[in-house]
């Protein structure tokens, strides 16, 4: 019942009382809008003593009116549906309110047509006070959860998602336990792509965001980039005509290509010719046209690099990662771990370098945990041909983070199919973890005392195969090796000389790049007792020795592409002063070292029309400019016409009876001399 009509049953005017702030609320609660109904239907009850008739019919319609006000939302509508169908003692109160409004308006000679209406009403009030009590239901059962999912009403969508993350529920997610851990070794996570990630937890948020918090809440909306977030400083970016295409899906495996549009073919063109001019500066002018163009930006990145401007040239790669991701297609994923990009297409090549370069620059930067991603990143992108041969550095990044229990993992997992034993980073690395593990403090004595042997076999095996190894590093590390050691046949110069230019490659790479994690005192003290264990290994003829010996002969003849692009990459010069005459008597691209042999071309750089025979005279070049089928050599010409060819023939005959006339002229000319005054007096140093 409306407060109009109860304030007429009491025979007040409208204003009397004072003003409630709680009648100004926009709506009333459940448990509110059930006392005041029952408030109103005990005031009925009084007021049904001796009623009126007109004001029963007003009653009727105000009440009418708040059954419709308070069933506005259609969900609760929907609730009191269902309420009223799961209550049983629902319809014995609709009987008995049914009895009690008959029974009032029996004693009335006028009979209303609203009569439905009226216990529509009044049924709809008491369901939604039963809805209240079924919610406090709901909530007891949510705090039961041994019953399981038989208890849990349809509507109630959180309690099903509980219920489906107890152990009971988990049939979905333990079918796939037995391939998790091996996906964990190279999985890709999005948030370690961003390295303000890893500097937050060594220099805490303040010290890496500075000044650009308050700046967020100004800032337009951009579109969400995992590997790196467009500046301020850089250029708007515009759709330079790169884009991705999915070529096919199979077994799981998804297989995506980057492609050039026609403009973006012709921005190639251009930038070709400005390499070939050996000219910085005509790079500089493409990217000022075109300030997304990969490949400018990656060659120029290299020329900042090389002028020690570190700032600018990681800035350059950073831009030209923004370009390659915002040409991403919608299918192609960072962490999958199953989209694949084939090397072999030249469009494809800018994203791998890219991404490696990036890579370096965040090593140096001082986040290897970010490099680490990135590193497992490219491995997947092909993790069959490993293009730019990952596993050679993935190592040295999970000994950086000291991630020992993934490395051997990753190294137990690829042995079989990759012969990862093989490499001399694996082999020392994989022993220098064993002995990181056996140091830490929550691991048992008897487990420390496994790894620790597992250490030292591991090392003195990696030694006996690799004996190049130890005098290099020693030497990077600044430590004077024993008066025995050097004077041994095993570990001198013959070691050294003796091995293959793919092994000394390989060997050079990895002291050159993991000479520093090394250098530790308890390291070194470890690394002084191997040695001198192998030693006493190969005085006393150890059969292993000899077997390992012949397997250095007949291994490691020549390294593949892929080490040698990576030894290009890397820029370590003990390494690239190993590469074979083959690789560093051919020119090598920053933008493209080594393209594979095998190349994929979508397209071709057009030939140039030849503009003229560099053994030309000038006054020939001048004949030619004037006339277009002028040609001194007598070379080919382009029409094909024979009376054309004719006139022409006649026409080169009389312009060389032409040129040998010049010449003759131009033989006899004689310049003459201006006259002298021969005045011996005359001083030359006096002014004129």
């Amino acid at each position: 019942m409306s407060t109009r009509a109860l304030r007429r049953l009491r025979g007040k005017q409208r204003g009397q009382e004072a003003l409630d702030l709680g009648d100004l609320t926009l709506g009333d609660s459940p448990e509110k809008q059930v006392d005041e109904e029952e408030e109103e239907e005990q005031q009925l009850d009084v007021a049904n003593v001796s009623p009126p008739a007109n004001k029963k019919d007003s009653s009727r319609k105000s009440k009418k009116n708040k059954a419709q006000k308070s069933l506005g939302n259609i969900y609760e509508l929907i609730c009191d549906v269902d309420n009223e169908a799961e209550d049983p003692h629902l319809d014995e109160e609709a009987a008995k309110t049914d009895r009690n409004t008959t029974s009032g308006l029996e004693k009335d000679d006028n009979i209303d047509v609203d009569k439905p209406d009226q216990k529509l009403q009044e049924a709809s009030a008491k369901s939604s006070g039963n809805q209240v009590k079924k919610k406090k239901k709901k909530k007891k059962t949510k705090a039961s959860p041994e019953e399981g999912l038989r208890t849990v009403p349809d509507d109630n969508i959180d309690l099903l998602l509980e219920n489906l993350e107890q152990p009971n529920g988990l049939s979905l997610q333990s079918e796939n336990c037995g391939g998790s851990d091996r996906r964990s070794v190279l999985h890709v996570e999005h948030r370690n792509l961003n390295p303000e990630t890893e500097l937050k937890k060594y220099f805490g948020a303040r010290a890496v965001l500075g000044d650009q918090r308050p700046r967020h809440r100004n800032r337009q909306f951009q579109s969400s980039n995992w590997m790196t977030a467009p500046k301020d400083s850089w250029p708007r970016h515009s759709r330079p005509g790169l884009s991705m295409t999915l070529l096919q899906s199979q077994d799981g495996i998804q297989y995506f290509t980057f492609e050039h549009s026609r403009d973006y073919q012709q921005l190639q063109f251009k930038f070709l010719d400005a390499v070939e001019s050996m000219d910085p500066n005509n790079i500089v002018a493409l990217l000022q046209l075109n300030p997304y163009h990969i490949d400018s930006l990656l060659q120029l990145s290299d020329v900042f690099r090389i002028q020690e401007n570190q700032e600018m040239a990681r800035d350059l790669i950073e831009r030209a990662l923004y370009s390659l991701e915002c040409a991403f297609h919608p299918l192609f994923s960072l962490t999958s771990g199953t989209s694949r990009l084939d090397y072999l297409r030249p469009e494809n090549r800018a994203f791998y370098l890219a991404l490696y370069k990036h890579m370096i620059f965040l090593e140096k930067r001082g986040c290897p945990r970010t490099a680490l991603e990135y590193c497992k990143l490219i491995l997947s992108l092909d993790p069959d041909s490993d293009p730019l041969c990952m596993l050679l550095i993935i190592d040295f990044l999970m000994l950086r983070t000291r991630e020992y229990q993934a490395l051997l993992q990753l190294y137990q997992d690829w042995e079989e199919h990759r012969n990862l034993s093989q490499l001399p980073n694996f082999a020392f690395s994989t022993a220098l973890s064993h002995f990181h593990l056996s140091k830490q403090e929550d691991m048992d004595p008897e487990e420390s005392d496994k790894q620790r042997q597992k250490a030292d076999l591991m090392l003195q095996n990696a030694l006996i195969m690799f004996p190049g190894v130890l005098m290099p590093l020693l030497d990077l590390c600044s430590v004077q090796p024993d008066a025995a050691v050097t004077s041994h046949s095993f570990f001198g110069p013959k070691s050294q000389i003796g091995q293959s230019l793919a092994l000394a490659e390989l060997t050079a790479l990895y002291v050159g790049r993991t000479y520093n994690v090394w250098r530790e005192a308890g390291v070194m003290l470890w690394l002084e007792q191997s040695v001198r264990e192998v030693l006493r290994r190969v005085d006393a003829k150890d059969p292993l020795v000899e077997d390992y010996q012949n397997k250095r002969k007949q291994r490691y003849q020549s390294a593949p592409r892929n080490i040698h692009r990576h030894v290009l990459l890397c820029e370590i010069k003990e390494a690239i002063s190993s590469l074979p005459l083959e690789v560093t008597n051919q020119p090598v691209m920053s933008f493209d070292p080594l393209p594979p042999l095998d190349s994929v071309i979508s397209y071709a750089q057009p030939e140039r029309q030849p503009v003229g025979a560099s053994n030309e005279s000038t006054l020939s070049l001048f004949f030619r400019s004037l006339l277009p089928n002028f040609n001194l050599q007598g070379g080919p010409r382009q029409e094909d016409d024979m009376e054309v060819a004719r006139a022409g023939h006649e026409l080169n005959q009389e312009v060389n009876r032409l040129m040998v006339a010049m010449r003759d002229m131009l033989a006899n000319i004689r310049f003459q001399e201006p006259p002298r005054e021969d005045n011996p007096y005359r001083d030359e140093e006096e002014w004129d």
